[in-house]
């Protein structure tokens, strides 16, 4: 069973080597799209881990992403804040509100939590606007410091959180804890008989996916330099890591990541064809899911012989 595991790991293994000397041979272009991706990847990880294991849709992950990003932008550029710890009240912005969220709607039944959570972030989008002053308003709001000006460490950035962020989720999703979420969302009732407390433990999910969310988007900022509704509040931004998430493959956390990166990729890849590779990746995307239950993750062999 072990020899079996470290064979199956070992090529996620040599990947990931591959991946961390990229910036030794690889472009400034190359390295720029991967690191976007790789928050992506970050932003459908922690999607997948209320909707893979708990079944709770939440259709406005930007809203937890925009909190972070912009909680971590204007505390470095209102007040100055260094970047470590603007990073910190970015990802505590997108726990509070997204516990704040989470409460009320997930004491409801139906599709409550995904209505509400895409009504938030129309609200957020307008309070951008609204108060422009100390937002940027629709023209975005620059912060006076980034990450790095090298695209080579802003790389090496992004793949160390992406990875951290894919390993702690999947220890939570493998843990007590994933394993409620997977009975609450298959069956509440029978959950809250054996004695679960279905509620509070998807709460603790959504703060725990709004922790990653936040800290993800508060890179991203320090990363482009300005904090814009288009680039981390945006509703088809969300959906892009809605269909990450369930492209890569449902209840795997890894799957988010390679569902993200595809998207990101074959975006950049077919951007010579114009508008035409938006359709061209949304048609790959739609025959992947119809026709692979496991997305991309199931064209795996360790999968298929799963």
């Amino acid at each position: 069973m072990r020899g079996s595991s470290i064979r199956r790991g070992a090529p996620l293994l040599i990947l990931l080597l591959v991946l961390a000397l990229l910036p030794f041979g690889a472009n400034g272009y190359i390295l720029g799209v991967l690191t976007t991706a790789y928050y992506f990847a970050v932003f459908a990880m922690s999607w997948d881990l209320l909707f893979g294991y708990a079944g709770e849709v939440n259709f406005g992950p930007t809203f937890l992403i925009g909190l972070g990003a912009y909680g971590a932008g204007m505390a470095n550029a209102l007040l100055h804040v260094p970047v470590p710890f603007a990073i910190l009240i970015g990802a505590a912005a997108a726990v509070a509100g997204g516990v704040a969220l989470a409460i009320p709607a997930l004491r409801l039944s139906g599709p409550y939590l995904g209505l509400i959570t895409l009504v938030a972030v129309l609200l957020l989008q307008q309070a951008i606007v609204i108060f422009a002053g100390v937002t940027g308003g629709e023209i975005g709001l620059s912060v006076p410091d980034v990450l790095s000006i090298d695209s080579g460490p802003n790389y090496e950035y992004a793949l160390g959180f992406m990875i951290i962020s894919g390993l702690v989720l999947r220890v939570i999703a493998r843990s007590s804890l994933g394993m409620i979420l997977q009975a609450a969302g298959q069956d509440r009732i029978a959950a809250a008989a054996l004695g679960f407390n279905a509620t509070k433990h998807k709460v603790l999910a959504f703060a725990i996916s709004a922790l990653f969310s936040g800290i993800a988007g508060a890179l991203l900022v320090f990363y482009l330099g300005t904090a814009s509704v288009s680039a981390v509040v945006d509703v088809a931004i969300g959906v892009r890591v809605i269909i990450a998430a369930v492209l890569g493959g449902r209840r795997s956390i890894i799957g988010g990541a390679i569902g993200a990166i595809f998207l990101i990729v074959a975006g950049e890849l077919l951007r010579p064809i114009g508008q035409l590779s938006t359709f061209v990746v949304a048609l790959i995307a739609l025959v992947v899911i119809v026709l692979l239950p496991d997305g991309l993750l199931g064209l795996l062999p360790s999968r298929r012989g799963a």
